[in-house]
């Protein structure tokens, strides 16, 4: 592949950067092997990236017993990388919800917060039926995904973890925490069990994160189960 001049380099560079988005913090070997570029290649982009203040370098975190040399920097989007990533309308949005705050109060928030988390609920069923061997948390992940989340599902010891490595409307999520929340209680409803929002963008995090405990009692109690047949499940 050649690449000259800056303005060929862009589309590559918003490839390097798109993939930090979606996948989380990434190493420039890492990066290289997903894109199919040269670690050359990934590394000049990652340095325009970071001089352009989109990406950062950071320092991975030690686990066990470390080897020889120095371990691989990873490099994660900064929130003004962010900022190219489908939030044009910030400013518009939250001066919307500061009217609707001074002309209906905290309850017309909440209330436009509960009909945008909406879509969870509403796309859930469908994608569930569409993907039956998905576990409901991997369901979760695809009904994200498809708003704009880049969600993704990791297993922790006491369950699952819902990742999503993009908010498109943390800007706005940061003086609206309604929005967040109803996300949250919408999550809860359709996986019919308590969940635990443990990180968020809107609050200065690199992901947004959830935890959803006890993952192989609730894997297939969809959200219409009743309360007994829940009771089957988990016992």
């Amino acid at each position: 592949m050649t690449e000259t001049g800056l303005d060929a380099d862009q589309p590559t560079r918003r490839r390097v950067a798109h993939s930090i988005l979606v996948n989380g913090p990434s190493t420039a070997a890492a990066l290289a092997e997903r894109l199919d570029l040269t670690p050359a290649a990934v590394r000049r982009h990652l340095d325009q990236l970071v001089a352009e203040g989109a990406v950062e370098a950071r320092d991975p975190r030690s686990v066990g017993v470390r080897g020889r040399g120095r371990p691989a920097k990873l490099f994660a989007l900064t929130e003004h990388g962010r900022d190219g990533f489908d939030q044009q309308y910030d400013d518009l949005a939250a001066e919307a919800l500061r009217f609707l705050r001074e002309t209906g109060g905290e309850d017309a928030v909440r209330a436009f917060a509960d009909r945008r988390a909406a879509f969870i609920e509403r796309r859930f069923p469908e994608v569930q039926a569409a993907f039956p061997d998905a576990s409901p948390a991997e369901v979760l992940a695809m009904v994200f995904s498809d708003e704009g989340y880049a969600a993704a599902v990791h297993e922790i010891p006491v369950g699952e973890e819902l990742c999503q490595q993009h908010c498109p409307v943390s800007h706005v999520a940061h003086e609206f925490p309604q929005l967040c929340e109803a996300e949250t209680e919408a999550i809860s409803r359709v996986l019919g069990t308590h969940v635990q929002r443990l990180a968020t963008i809107a609050h200065g995090d690199g992901v947004c994160t959830t935890c959803i405990p006890g993952v192989h009692q609730i894997n297939r109690v969809s959200p219409g189960s009743t309360n007994r047949e829940k009771e089957q499940v988990t016992s």
